[in-house]
């Protein structure tokens, strides 16, 4: 079959590009192609649900902590309550203390403080509040018109001083809450005031700091059918390190004020 001139020149062509290599044909125009999808991954067992973490409670149940337990329900006076800590020998700070702190001011008074620990100078006394942190408190309560030899009765969380006055560790403080508790049922005050964040934590049973805790009432549990409200606020010798922080201790103690007067107690600010 004879070849057209078109068809001998479009042969030659063809020839010439199988002979330069190209051996794939190519349009004018591009082809749009969808990609191939990727084979769907097969898919991981999913790990087991993490469950989380429940929060670490300050009041652990340790032989130590059931013995204070006992040893707390048992005393039926603030005097045989203050024998039972002496003899209490479930803690190594009373080897390191020179004075078990048991309280001042006043049994029976309407308020009671209640601080962390003593330090240098009230385990040298053998009482709460009496450095330069218990000057600036009994300033501060009697800017309000109140004093430990009359509306005061004074106590802390720790009956012993930690050695080099540093802070009481959680288990320090869950193992000497049943005493505390016991101290304000037979204490009978109606109005708790608890200074620094060892107070506050250990007795709200709570993990916030003192500043997100202080400025409002809570609440606590003393015996099952006996709950008391309680005042957080700055410790004094937090104070004396911040004094700008006086103003938030002010405005704390105010609002004592007025929940004395509401409820009947009166204490007026002096002019």
């Amino acid at each position: 079959m004879s070849l057209s001139p078109e068809q001998h020149a479009l042969l030659a062509s063809l020839r010439w590009q199988i002979a330069m290599g190209a051996d794939e044909a190519i349009l004018e125009a591009p082809v749009a192609r969808a990609p191939r999808a990727a084979p769907a991954p097969t898919p991981a067992a999913p790990p087991p649900a993490a469950r989380p973490a429940a929060p670490t409670p300050l009041r652990k149940a340790t032989p130590h902590g059931e013995a204070a337990a006992a040893l707390a329900a048992g005393a039926m006076t603030l005097e045989a309550l203050r024998a039972a800590m002496a003899e209490f020998t479930g803690s190594p700070l009373r080897e390191t203390a020179t004075n078990l702190v048991f309280s001042d001011g006043v049994a029976g008074a309407p308020v009671m403080v209640i601080g962390e620990a003593p330090g240098a100078e009230e385990d040298r006394l053998g009482k709460p509040f009496v450095g330069a942190s218990g000057q600036l408190l009994d300033r501060m309560f009697a800017s309000i018109g109140m004093s430990r030899t009359r509306e005061l009765y004074i106590t802390n969380i720790l009956p012993f001083r930690p050695p080099g006055n540093r802070t009481p560790t959680d288990a320090e403080i869950a193992l000497f809450l049943p005493f505390v508790l016991r101290h304000i049922a037979l204490a009978q005050p109606r109005l708790l005031v608890l200074a620094g964040a060892v107070a506050a934590k250990g007795l709200l049973q709570s993990r916030d700091g003192i500043t997100r805790l202080r400025g409002r009432w809570h609440q606590v549990s003393i015996l099952e059918e006996k709950v008391l409200k309680a005042m957080p606020t700055l410790h004094p010798a937090y104070l004396l390190r911040n004094p700008i922080a006086k103003r938030d201790a002010w405005a704390d103690l105010l609002m004592l004020q007025r929940e004395m007067n509401d409820g009947g107690i009166g204490a007026q600010a002096k002019s």
